[in-house]
């Protein structure tokens, strides 16, 4: 088959739509190639990671399994290297060899005191219930107030969420910000309740405040195999994430209607564009697959900025080697964006992402054998985008400098 036709069937569109976005892509930035180089990188590196698992077999069930296998040995030797980490238990250690191995700079969020504000303007009864405090102020004299923040979404109910952030966010200008690191937390146990609340509904035990710049370790331990390994990449992928919407804060800091542009970064607000024209990249910054796997704009191109701020987080943990222990997780490193077509039986596209496989470990050894790879498609589409625009960094820009438009248009 022809490289459009190939990366057509691991993306799920049709070939036309990759042809017409290949001609006007090379028509407008002058790079052409982009698709034949792209599918040869991917069948090489299929190839050579089959090789180095020696995997003769290149049925589906076969080569998802050989990945769960790996997925597998790789957690025990990261849960074996924690231990030398110092740190009380092993969430500390986490969070300590985390914040070792993210290589982000300084960022520009929300002062501290801006969430006590809120929290004084809008009495948060349910959290004070949890808590048996009366005032906000003795919460806020016992409790750091980045935990009480994180807290309200499990306690308080939607509409009081609701009418809280749209009256807060809608007073903040550039003045309520500062520069300052992105901060980790570690909970303690007098959050353990509400902790296990946010586990059963999000499946994993991190959460992030990205406009503080906080990103929270929740206490609560998960012993199924795959689980450590997956959410520890997601940790790495939050500094990132935080990072990047820093980025947008300081940006939409020098222009108009900032509160506005700041709830919508916040929401997660998704064009309502399902059909763009050849050369038109749909910005969407959530994965629409876990939301509706039928969403028609999973059929357009498109650019997720989760997918770079994944691409960071695994390439922080890929590159990582530790002399103190046998840790080297380089096998993982730019598989990201890696994707096959496997034959024997029902055509399936199987992933080499390290998060779709970690994924799919958790869901082999609870029973229900699912497998993932909305990483792996989300990435590839941005694995051709740096392909048409030169590289990650002026990719970075192009989506920064349209993020609010939705749309990227090349003429």
């Amino acid at each position: 088959m022809e490289p459009c036709q190939v990366l057509a069937r691991i993306l799920g569109v049709e070939a036309r739509v990759l042809e017409e976005l290949n001609n006007k892509m090379s028509q407008s930035t002058g790079r052409s190639g982009v698709l034949e180089k792209v599918c040869h990188e991917n069948q090489k590196t299929i190839n050579f990671v089959l090789e180095k698992l020696n995997s003769k077999e290149t049925g589906a069930a076969h080569v998802k399994g050989v990945l769960r296998k790996i997925i597998y040995t790789h957690e025990g030797e990261l849960l074996k290297f924690l231990e030398i980490i110092e740190g009380k238990n092993q969430f500390e250690k986490a969070a300590a060899l985390a914040r070792k191995i993210a290589n982000i700079p300084k960022g520009f969020f929300l002062k501290k005191d801006r969430a006590e504000m809120i929290l004084k303007q809008r009495k948060p009864e349910n959290l004070l219930k949890y808590l048996k405090l009366s005032t906000v102020e003795e919460a806020i004299l016992k409790y750091d107030v980045s935990e009480l923040f994180s807290a309200l979404r499990f306690v308080e109910s939607d509409q009081w969420m609701h009418k809280t952030f749209d009256e807060a966010y809608s007073r903040f200008t550039p003045a309520d910000f500062e520069e300052r690191e992105v901060e980790v937390r570690v909970l303690g146990s007098e959050w353990r309740d509400i902790s296990k609340k946010f586990v059963a509904k999000k499946h994993h035990n991190l959460s992030h405040l990205k406009e503080f710049g906080v990103i929270f370790l929740n206490p609560v331990s998960e012993d199924i195999p795959g689980k450590f390994l997956r959410d520890f990449a997601l940790f790495l992928h939050y500094f990132h994430e935080v990072s990047f919407y820093s980025k947008l804060f300081r940006k939409y800091a020098s222009g108009d209607d900032f509160s506005d542009k700041l709830k919508s970064l916040l929401r997660g607000d998704v064009p309502e564009v399902y059909k763009t024209l050849p050369g038109e990249w749909l910005i969407v910054q959530r994965y629409l697959y876990k939301e509706d796997p039928n969403d028609p704009r999973l059929y357009i191109p498109r650019v997720n900025p989760e997918s770079i701020h994944w691409m960071r987080g695994e390439r922080d943990l890929t590159l990582f080697k530790a002399e103190e222990a046998r840790l080297d997780l380089s096998l993982w490193h730019d598989l990201d964006w890696v994707g096959g077509i496997f034959d024997h039986g029902a055509e399936e596209v199987v992933s080499f992402d390290l998060e779709d496989n970690a994924m799919s470990l958790v869901s082999f050894m609870e029973g229900k054998n699912q497998s993932f790879n909305y990483h792996q498609r989300e990435a590839m589409w941005t694995k051709l985008f740096f392909g048409y625009v030169g590289g990650e960094e002026n990719a970075e820009k192009l989506i920064i400098e349209n993020f609010n438009k939705g749309v990227i248009k090349f003429n």
